[in-house]
């Protein structure tokens, strides 16, 4: 069975970002930036592919919102989105 990781999508001040979550490492986390509209479903899969990886079988995107500042009603929206990944797998003879 392949490791899983969470990938997440986060888009705050106008930008978007994807990463994926490596515990227990000092490497960088792969990430990658998007423009200032929330990235298609095709524009996050393209990211993942360009990073190595790929939703796990039957994983879907899960969206919640946050503030940018705690507690205050009236702060900016952070948009986050998670899903399940793992690193894609090179093909023999390919």
């Amino acid at each position: 069975m392949q490791e899983e990781f969470t990938a997440l999508v986060s888009m705050r001040e106008g930008q978007g970002r994807l990463y994926v979550v490596l515990l227990n490492t000092t490497d960088a986390w792969p990430e990658y930036c998007f423009g200032s509209t929330v990235p298609t479903l095709t524009e996050r899969t393209e990211a993942l592919s360009l990073l190595g990886f790929e939703p796990v079988p039957g994983a879907v995107w899960e969206w919640t919102e946050d503030s940018e500042i705690y507690g205050d009603p009236a702060s900016p929206v952070v948009l986050i989105a998670a899903i399940r990944v793992h690193a894609v797998q090179e093909q023999v003879g390919r």
